[in-house]
């Protein structure tokens, strides 16, 4: 019998490395953090100047595709996956006061730091909600953009997170964001190991079905693009990049609709 990933420890797992990114940012990660790796990224300075500090402190994406993404005054924005929520006050710097930002996560620790952050920076237009993004909590078509960094990746549904980016899409929506593929197809004892989707490596998909999957749910894909300035820290995903060609992307994405 073919071994599976047990899906609950999957949970597990990765609400308590995020649980940890949200309490203790300082401690040593299996990925970089903060605001050098958001500058190295390609974030602008001016933009992480205006957001709160312990966002950023947080933050523990593997790109950047705000330039895709294209936010602009009065679009409704939802971030998936968005942890302390660095990602959702940048979004919240573009969409002005006629937009919206609503963050998605399902670590309580990281939605409450957001939370947190939210009320004393007194921005009024951008909310955090819980639950999980391969079944959004939200109605049809009640978004511009869709974006998400880093987090796809540790989704063992993948297909089910685009189907459900595409079904809360205004027609004409779109998708930008970075996460972490792979060039060739992974062994299933990397695939079944919930300690390597944990850390960013076993759900790394390979690259020419996750755009596939994309595609599928509805969406044209419009750029990809490698992030070689993005470097894993442990020896295992080291490995992994070598072996398998495991990478972080950016990717943008259009409604077909």
């Amino acid at each position: 019998m073919a071994e599976t990933l047990d899906i609950d420890k999957l949970e597990r797992e990765v609400k308590a490395v995020y649980r940890d990114v949200a309490r203790t940012p300082n401690e040593e990660f299996h990925f970089e953090m903060g605001r050098p790796l958001a500058e190295q990224l390609g974030y602008s300075p001016a933009d992480l100047d205006r957001i709160p500090d312990e966002a950023i402190d947080s933050f523990a994406g593997v790109g950047y595709h705000f330039d895709l993404a294209n936010c602009q005054d009065g679009d409704d924005v939802l971030d998936l996956g968005s942890g302390s929520g660095m990602d959702v006050f940048v979004a919240a710097l573009h969409v002005g006061n006629t937009g919206s930002v609503t963050g998605l996560d399902m670590t309580n620790e990281q939605l409450e730091k957001a939370r947190g952050l939210r009320d004393e920076a007194g921005l009024e237009n951008v909310s955090f909600e819980r639950g999980h993004i391969e079944d959004l909590p939200f109605e049809d078509e009640t978004f511009d953009i869709v974006v998400s960094n880093g987090v796809i990746n540790l989704s063992p549904k993948k297909e089910r997170v685009f189907e459900e980016a595409s079904r809360v899409l205004k027609p004409g929506g779109r998708v930008a964001l970075s996460d972490i593929i792979s060039e060739t197809e992974m062994p299933d004892s990397i695939k079944t190991n919930a300690d390597l989707w944990a850390a960013c490596i076993g759900g790394a998909e390979q690259i020419n079905e996750y755009t596939s999957m994309i595609e599928t749910a509805g969406f044209d894909v419009v750029e990809v693009r490698e992030n070689p300035q993005y470097e894993f820290t442990s020896n295992q995903a080291q490995n992994a990049c070598q072996k398998y060609g495991v990478k972080s992307i950016s990717l943008g994405a259009h409604s077909s609709q």
